[in-house]
């Protein structure tokens, strides 16, 4: 009896190792990932979606060389904080109060974002950049709680919101690196309307500051994550928020007078510079070929119709629009995903996806099954997995029937295959700058972007059950807590 119970147990010793090892394995055989995030950049800006471009980008073209472009992907909103909180969260922006992310966090404590479900299944997680998803502010001398290493990061370094909103000082993991106590003076730039060119506000700066070294500062903060890196078995999730080319426009020397489109050009080209420093830190560490990189914008640019005559360069890609719209550009995303062996080069997918689907995706890529989990039902509730487009694999998770979004102004869209339901007038966004009132009586906006993605042909009278169909819809999306469980959900 007691061989038999040492066997038993020798056994049950093994068949444990083999598990431990097994799930090691595993973890090793989990890519890295660098997320790659910039500000207000346009669907139309890099070469890679517009042929037509005078902004050089080489080394986002290069992404988009060596892995898959996407046509149709859409920030979770068309404004940094609502696009931000639905890429960490999984949820659409529009179910919470986003507004009050300049003193409170906008992300619960409990709640499960992208970082945190990586950490969970064994990555290390680091951010680099712009949060703008808020802190629980109590002054800039304390901690500053409610922040990416309290929501799923091992470490942050960065900024709390834009480089035009102040106070401006940097933070790293929950304490500002020097408080906010001096001041600076407001700033704009002669021959661009108030929000472009090297705008900023006045308020409060760290001392010694100078905004025109974030953007190095970060690619220096992000190149020594990955360098640090280099060798582990533990996979890496680097995020790297840049706040630019989102005003103030400030190039170095070495890019000014480079692009063919002013100062927004420019910096713009800095930014791709940058963005090459990271491939080329990702080389240097052998990490390349299993490292998935994902490069994106938060929104659409601030461009308008008068920058595109003078300089011959449409930021819009031919979308209509701008930041904030609810029309095409304020949040078709320019978006570029490479993983070599895994996403095939040079290839493309017009698939509609949001940031919100970032979550599920990660969940399914990695095993975490934590959207299987009934004490978790609360997870990503507006996510949906595009992990089968990335490999080519049939996947198994839900796909999203439809895509909701609220403008910048609040007004809701719906997108249901090729069909677009704004229930509006207007743009709801920066494009309104100017117009006089609201129309009493607004009947709405249908749009066939298969036939029309300029949005130029409003179809809302001529399919009133189509409008009564998608408005029913967006209103029921609108009710649930989440879209994950709605009938539409479909299985591959």
């Amino acid at each position: 009896m007691i061989a038999a119970q040492k066997s038993i147990a020798s056994f049950a010793m093994i068949a444990l190792f083999i598990v431990g090892f097994s799930g090691q394995a595993q973890s090793a055989e989990l890519p890295n990932i660098v997320l790659i995030l910039v500000d207000d950049m346009g669907y139309g800006d890099p070469g890679c979606f517009n042929p037509d471009s005078k902004i050089p980008t080489p080394n986002i073209d290069s992404l988009a060389a060596e892995g898959m472009r996407f046509t149709d992907a859409h920030a979770s909103g068309p404004l940094c904080h609502m696009s931000r909180y639905g890429l960490m969260t999984g949820r659409y922006p529009f179910r919470i109060n986003v507004g009050r992310w300049p003193k409170q966090a906008l992300i619960e404590p409990d709640e499960v974002t992208l970082p945190s479900l990586l950490r969970d299944v064994g990555y290390r997680t680091a951010m680099v950049g712009k949060w703008h998803v808020g802190f629980d502010e109590d002054g800039y001398d304390k901690p500053l709680p409610g922040g990416p290493v309290d929501r799923g990061f091992d470490s942050f370094f960065g900024i709390r919101a834009s480089t035009d909103i102040p106070p401006y000082f940097y933070i790293r993991d929950r304490m500002a690196v020097a408080p906010p106590s001096d001041s600076i003076e407001a700033n704009q730039s002669e021959g661009w309307s108030p929000i472009q060119g090297a705008f900023w506000r006045a308020g409060g700066i760290a001392p010694g500051m100078e905004l025109k070294d974030v953007l190095p500062k970060f690619t220096d903060e992000a190149c020594g994550v990955i360098q640090s890196h280099a060798g582990r078995d533990q996979p890496l999730m680097l995020y790297v928020a840049y706040p630019a080319p989102h005003t103030p426009w400030l190039p170095a020397d070495e890019f000014a007078g480079k692009s063919g489109a002013g100062m927004y050009g420019d910096f713009a080209m800095m930014v791709d510079a940058m963005i090459g420093k990271i491939l080329k830190q990702l080389d240097a560490a052998k990490m390349t070929d299993d490292t998935l990189v994902i490069f994106t914008s938060d929104n659409g640019p601030v461009w308008y119709e008068t920058d595109v005559q003078r300089f011959g360069h449409d930021s819009s890609g031919g979308l209509r629009g701008m930041k904030a719209d609810a029309w095409e550009c304020g949040h078709r995303m320019p978006m570029i995903a490479r993983w070599p062996g895994t996403v095939a080069a040079n290839s493309v997918s017009d698939k509609t996806i949001s940031f919100v689907d970032f979550l599920a995706t990660a969940d399914e890529l990695t095993g975490a099954g934590v959207f299987q989990n009934k004490d978790k039902t609360d997870v990503g509730p507006d996510s949906f997995s595009f992990l089968g487009e990335l490999t080519g694999k049939p996947s198994t998770a839900p796909q999203r029937p439809s895509l909701a979004l609220q403008s910048g102004k609040g007004l809701m869209t719906i997108r249901r295959g090729d069909w677009k339901f704004i229930d509006g007038d207007g743009s709801g966004g920066f494009s309104d700058r100017g117009a006089k009132g609201k129309p009493k009586n607004p009947k709405g906006q249908l749009y066939n972007l298969a036939e029309d993605l300029g949005e130029t042909n409003n179809l809302v009278d001529q399919h009133p059950k189509l409008v009564d169909s998608l408005r029913e819809e967006l209103a029921a999306i609108k009710r649930a807590s989440r879209s994950r469980d709605l009938n539409g959900a479909v299985n591959p």
